[in-house]
């Protein structure tokens, strides 16, 4: 069963952007939590440092329509030169901002 299909991926040290196709088989959380599960367990087996590594509880997820897509990606592919000069926290609550998302900052960040 394909539960996603990547399209695009960017990290930086502290977050993780990517462009996903979904199933309609599958919730975003049970695909969030799938990919937390597998990437913490895989990186667990890289180095011994990070034996203690876990993701943040939350995540984000917006959608975008295919007229957007190219410029999602283009957006990803360039995630260290924004967070040059923006952080995950700013660049989380522009997103918020401009998807018109209410939010109370004591239960936004871990």
């Amino acid at each position: 069963m394909l539960i996603a299909s990547a399209i695009g991926w960017g990290g930086v040290a502290d977050h993780v952007h990517l462009a996903i196709r979904l199933s309609r088989n599958i919730t975003i959380a049970e695909l969030v939590k799938k990919l937390k599960t597998s990437s913490s367990q895989w990186l667990k087996t890289q180095s011994p440092s990070l034996a203690t590594f876990a993701w943040q509880t939350g995540y984000g997820c917006f959608s975008v329509g295919p007229t957007d897509l190219d410029a999602l990606c283009a957006y990803i592919d360039q995630q260290e030169k924004h967070h040059a000069t923006r952080s995950f926290q700013e660049e989380f609550r522009m997103f918020l901002k401009k998807y018109g998302v209410e939010y109370d900052e004591a239960y936004v960040w871990d």
